[in-house]
């Protein structure tokens, strides 16, 4: 039987094994949680389409040049059938 280490374990995975064990008890419980886990993979959060669809729009112009950012960076926000870019404000 393999321990788990409680401390790696988010609050939801945690609740998960508790229930778990309260119910099936404490080594049938265990061993289904170790291969729930197993099975939900160690996936990180989903990368944002938007942000990668920016990235990809202004990465060759700043590549050739065209196109410097400052340190402090850019706010985009949308307007009314627009796009605002403004300076972002430390």
């Amino acid at each position: 039987m393999t321990q788990i280490d409680e401390s790696t374990l988010t609050k939801g995975q945690l609740r998960k094994l508790n229930a778990l064990k309260k119910s099936v008890g404490d080594e049938v419980g265990e061993r289904a949680f170790a291969e729930w886990l197993t099975l939900q993979g160690t996936a990180g959060p989903k990368p944002d389409g938007n942000a990668a669809m920016i990235v990809d729009t202004l990465w060759p112009m700043v590549q050739e040049g065209t196109l410097a950012i400052p340190r402090g960076g850019y706010r985009i926000r949308r307007g009314r059938g627009r796009v605002i870019v403004e300076a972002a404000k430390p």
